[in-house]
């Protein structure tokens, strides 16, 4: 059946560096050796203020960048050398626009289906399956371009699981929504997850969404996992700084031990979100 049906790790990184190099500039350790463990089926939160290193690790996990150092391995598979077979087991959905405005939603899905190798015979049918999956059945013959932006990320969801993944990477998926919008896009994940067993790897600004979703919870800053466990592991560790009846928030772990606070996005549209997922992307 193959490695990855044979390990029970999804992901796995073992001193895993990347640095940026800007000529005579100097250069940028975004990621400065860590180690890191995303159990098969469940949802694990890679959270950290803006230049802790998320998206680079994001982008080394899933290949579209090189490994610096160290390891990375997907489903058994060596990052580094086995890029394709490791593409194979990816639905991704970045932080960056991926869908086109100039097309309607099915189209988008469709183009991604091709890119994925889906067979033509089945083609159809998994688009139409993904639209639906993300609750667009209805609008997927309607312009990307008449979207909300809570839809968008929608469509960009479907794109990723036309292919029927083994792991979803999700960077900042709610960025830019409202709060409504944002659980629209969880409920989605979370109806596939418990529909197919996927494992979903995503990077957050929102606690209450980590609290809420995540299995497990690792917190990322200046290129370093700072802490892991479950939301609530995490909490009981510093709950001795709030005593309060209500106990510490993951926002009070994050400032325990990050020291400063996280942004916040809102709704918009579509040129909305391509305007807030640049300056993301620009801050990291």
């Amino acid at each position: 059946m193959g490695l990855e049906r044979d390990v029970r790790d999804a992901v796995e990184c073992r001193g895993l560096e990347y640095v940026f190099r800007h000529g005579r500039a100097g250069e940028t350790r975004a990621v400065d050796g860590i180690d890191l463990t995303v159990r098969a089926g469940e949802v694990f939160g890679l959270l950290g203020p803006n230049g802790a290193g998320k998206t680079t690790t994001i982008r080394a996990i899933t290949t579209l960048l090189p490994v610096g150092a160290g390891m990375v391995r997907v489903f058994g598979h060596d990052v580094a050398r086995r890029r394709m077979q490791v593409r194979r087991l990816l639905g991704y959905v970045p932080q960056q626009l991926s869908a086109d405005a100039g097309l309607t939603g099915r189209e988008n899905v469709a183009l991604f289906a091709r890119v994925f190798d889906v067979s033509r015979a089945e083609r159809a049918e998994r688009v139409a399956q993904a639209l639906a999956a993300v609750g667009l059945e209805g609008a997927g013959d309607r312009m990307a371009a008449t979207y909300s932006g809570g839809m968008v990320r929608r469509l960009e969801l479907a794109q990723a699981l036309v292919s029927a993944p083994r792991l979803l990477v999700l960077d900042e998926p709610t960025i830019g929504l409202d709060p409504i919008a944002r659980t629209e896009v969880w409920e989605r994940v979370d109806a596939v997850r418990r529909a197919t067993g996927m494992t979903v790897l995503v990077t957050t600004h929102y606690m209450d969404e980590a609290d809420r979703h995540c299995d497990r919870i690792a917190l990322m800053d200046r290129g370093r996992i700072r802490a892991l466990g479950t939301p609530a592991e995490l909490k009981a560790r510093v709950r001795g700084d709030d005593p309060g009846p209500g106990g510490p928030s993951l926002d009070d772990v994050f400032r325990h031990f990050a020291g400063r606070e996280l942004a916040d996005a809102t709704e918009g549209d579509f040129g909305d979100v391509r305007r807030t997922r640049r300056t993301a992307g620009r801050l990291g």
